[in-house]
């Protein structure tokens, strides 16, 4: 393993120092290693780093970080640094990305297509009848389930999936080596060999309650969609739907009986508009514009740059060398242009016909 990588985890492990403030100082500085080798003094000037949080870098001991490398290599457990190739996209794309995550499994976590499966821990025979009938229905999509392991409509969606060969990855939140319902281990087991488990924690972080919301962004965040299976009026259903919402992502409801408690929360963010209703794994491919799974064709487009702004070409050439479907905040991160003009430039570059917009928020070149 590479040796900035013993940085990285180090610079997580630093007491005070949260995922906003590490992408802070590693974009001022460059690397997680240099960050350890910068002096006192100008560690301070780093906006956000005060002089207890720079000693507090500075009097960090990395053998700490050095046991806990060789605990994850023995475990075979990954790791993924924001700023790596590897680091989930999808995720990267959200403001409160975490800066570091531990990922155990085979699955590729820049799939093409992930979808989210969340809903009640009280869920229903017609719910969990619903879930095994909707991933199967799922299974030529070639696609990834994300859940969150919880009893439930989540392990009833990790349990489809496995059932009908689909990789699927449980978001915890807790270590990896603490699984939460314990009960549920076997299912986590297999879940490794085909699709993974991930987590933000370090080994040995117990289960807190309280992390339950911040592992829900990260279940909306890796996914290009969420579906909300049965959900009581409040919830980390509803949360995740929520947050989903907040990072553009698309989301889905499937809608119940006005007097039936764990539909209340379905029905009320379909009649809010916060998502869609949806009753098949049908509705879903439309919406999302799904097809059987096929490799993606080949970009083979002859453009005129000078045709184009450079603006405008800037975004052509991004598009391009992303490949199909590129998410609008990936293209705004990639072409350094903010949001609101990028919004501008793709909708003027569709009326020309030169480029696509598809579900997800999505952009392709014609």
């Amino acid at each position: 393993m590479p040796k900035e990588k013993l940085f990285q985890l180090a610079l997580t492990l630093v007491p005070g120092l949260g995922d906003i403030l590490v992408k802070t100082i590693i974009s001022y500085i460059g690397s997680a290693q240099q960050v350890f080798k910068t002096p006192l003094n100008k560690l301070t000037k780093v906006p956000g780093i005060g002089m207890s949080t720079a000693k507090a870098i500075k009097k960090f001991n990395l053998s700490k970080a050095e046991t806990e490398l060789e605990r994850l290599i023995a475990k075979d457990v990954k790791l993924h640094f924001y700023t790596d190739r590897s680091y989930p996209k999808r995720l990267k794309n959200i403001y409160d990305a975490p800066a570091l995550i531990y990922f155990s499994g085979q699955a590729d976590l820049n799939h093409n297509k992930i979808l989210a499966i969340v809903g009640t821990r009280n869920a229903t025979n017609q719910g969990k009848a619903f879930v095994k009938e909707f991933v199967r229905d799922l299974s030529s999509q070639n696609i990834i389930i994300v859940s969150g392991l919880a009893y439930g409509i989540d392990i009833e969606a990790h349990k489809a999936a496995l059932q009908y060969n689909i990789p699927t990855i449980g978001v915890i939140a807790s270590g990896l080596d603490i699984i939460y319902p314990q009960v549920h281990t076997k299912y986590a087991n297999r879940m490794i060999q085909n699709g993974g488990l991930l987590t933000e924690y370090p080994l040995n972080t117990s289960l807190d309650p309280a992390r339950f919301p911040a592992r829900n962004r990260i279940i909306a965040g890796l996914a290009d969609a969420t579906v909300v299976v049965e959900a009581a009026k409040k919830g980390g259903a509803l949360i995740t739907a929520d947050l989903a919402s907040g990072y553009d992502r698309e989301v889905f409801a499937i809608p119940g009986r006005w007097d039936d408690e764990f539909s209340v929360g379905c029905n009320h963010i379909i009649k809010n508009n916060m998502a869609q209703s949806i009753t098949s794994a049908q509705d879903l491919e439309y919406y999302m514009q799904w097809t059987a799974d096929e490799d993606p064709p080949v970009l083979n487009i002859s453009l005129d740059k000078e045709d184009f702004s450079s603006q405008e070409w800037n975004v052509i050439s991004t598009i391009k060398e992303s490949g199909n479907d590129v998410h609008i905040d990936e293209l705004s991160w990639k072409s350094q242009i903010q949001i609101g003009q990028l919004a501008s430039i793709l909708l003027n570059l569709e009326f020309r016909g030169i480029v696509n917009s598809i579900a997800g928020k999505k952009y392709t070149l014609n």
